[in-house]
């Protein structure tokens, strides 16, 4: 059991080479970078590595709580969790929470294919992705084909962007802290505005964020794609790129330019230079949401729940998650009462704001 600070340079080669042995996609929150920088926020961080012989066969990155209470490691916030095993491993669940000493691990996007924890999860859900692999006029074809009138309506709002703003500048990969900080400030604004906990009034979700902004290998990268009009930016968006895959994470636009969907433009542009870098799937995350719908070409599972034994650490598992875990399940299931809930959510937020 070690901190992630902890790993040596062999370990987190082995680790790499484990999930470029897996089916699963190359997705960055699945990197011994992501847990690192988890690790330097976040101090219950750990990583168990398991051993097979005398070379480490699997990793677990977790958090350990209360009562040996873990959890997914950064949960709540990553949008991919699981663990990093051989896939020839053979290697029981139970065993492997006892050697953690664990009561329980809870999980909200475990990845597809975890066969040590998806017998557990409670609920799937979809995580919508962009497929780009054929380069970026193939996705906007299939655009055609599926959302013709969203593409028409949005690359026109981009053209008119131009013209009454400014000339549009878009950069995939934005060094400059200040629209790191415009980002956050928009993003935070939007928590508030619909009703929602603000993550980034946590300090250690913005510190991660300015730490993986800093982390620059081939499989995690933080990415900072900005569109500007007239050099003043307008949306921006923060996530992590693998050389498959582009991990979208915390987009957000400035609501002074609302009327020219510039969140939209931005992700046609991520999707576009994505596609010229190599990267074949962008990842928009777990949640259902209208731009979504429009954007995306296809779907993959991931799941919640949660493995736990008897005792006080279940129990205390189950009271603070589960009853919360069972009535989001119970309104997202029905439109009508999530159309709803999101209203509610807005009124608040609009009761919060000064």
């Amino acid at each position: 059991m070690l901190r992630p600070g902890e790993l040596g340079t062999g370990e987190k080669e082995r680790w790499r080479g484990l999930r470029a042995l897996s089916s699963a996609p190359r997705n960055p929150f699945m990197e011994p970078e992501f847990t690192d920088a988890v690790g330097r926020v976040r101090p219950r961080a750990r990583v168990a590595v398991v051993h097979e012989g005398r070379e480490p066969a699997g990793f677990l990155p977790h958090e350990r709580g209360p009562f040996g209470v873990g959890r997914a490691l950064a949960h709540g916030v990553s949008d991919v969790q699981g663990a990093v095993l051989d896939p020839g491993l053979v290697l029981d669940t139970a065993e492997l929470m006892r050697a953690c000493s664990l009561s329980a691990f809870a999980f909200d996007n475990l990845e597809a294919g975890q066969r040590l924890f998806v017998p557990h999860a409670a609920a799937e859900y979809a995580s919508y992705v962009i497929d780009v692999e054929k380069g970026y006029d193939a996705y906007e074809s299939v655009l055609r084909e599926q959302s013709p009138k969203f593409l028409r309506t949005t690359l026109a709002k981009e053209r008119r962007l131009g013209r009454q703003v400014g000339d549009l500048r878009f950069v995939f990969d934005e060094r400059d802290p200040a629209a790191l900080r415009a980002l956050m400030a928009w993003k935070s604004a939007q928590y508030r505005r619909t009703g929602r906990r603000d993550r980034f009034a946590q300090e250690w979700i913005t510190r991660l964020v300015h730490t993986l902004a800093g982390t620059r290998t081939p499989e995690c990268t933080g990415t900072l794609s900005v569109l500007y009009a007239a050099g003043r930016p307008v949306a921006a968006h923060f996530g992590l790129r693998s050389s498959t895959m582009l991990a979208c994470w915390f987009p957000a636009y400035d609501t002074e330019f609302a009327k020219y969907s510039p969140g939209l433009v931005l992700h046609l542009r991520m999707a576009e230079a994505a596609a010229a870098e190599g990267i074949g799937t962008l990842d928009l995350g777990r949640g259902a949401a209208e731009y979504k719908d429009a954007l995306r070409t296809g779907e993959v599972p991931v799941y919640e729940g949660a493995w736990t034994r008897p005792g006080v650490g279940a129990a205390l598992h189950w009271l603070s998650r589960e009853p919360a875990r069972r009535a989001h399940h119970f309104v997202r299931g029905r439109p009508r009462l999530a159309a709803a809930a999101a209203r509610v959510l807005k009124g608040t937020g609009r009761l919060r704001r000064p």
